[in-house]
């Protein structure tokens, strides 16, 4: 399993005044797209997320997404180590993911750009 970086997850209250801060900090155009009622924008580092509170209150406990080469390495490796795997791997708009609860208590999503 090769980690290759990992993404900030900012649960912000609008999405379009947000924008054009974190492009401006971030030096990049913000990738945009929607994923279960909750509107999201790429820009560098940070994954901005905006939506229906109930739908933050899950997407908050995520500590932070970290791209790998292979989620299905990853689960094997998460599994080893004793992580619960909670969901998926799944197809996103992004990549395979998967969210992995760590013996910690911490949760990550984890995620490749396969295709």
């Amino acid at each position: 399993m090769e980690i290759l970086g990992a993404t900030l997850r900012v649960c912000v209250d609008d999405l379009e005044t947000a924008i054009p801060f974190y492009e401006r900090l971030a030096g990049g155009t913000a990738q945009r797209f929607e994923r279960g009622g909750v509107q999201v924008a790429a820009i560098g580092c940070f994954l901005l997320m905006s939506g229906p509170p109930a739908e933050l209150e899950l997407l908050r406990k995520v500590a932070a997404t970290i791209a790998v080469t292979d989620v299905d390495e990853t689960h094997k490796v998460l599994t080893e180590l004793g992580a619960h795997v909670v969901a998926g791997p799944i197809a996103s708009p992004a990549g395979r993911n998967l969210i992995a609860l760590h013996p910690d208590g911490s949760v990550y999503e984890y995620v490749d750009r396969r295709a």
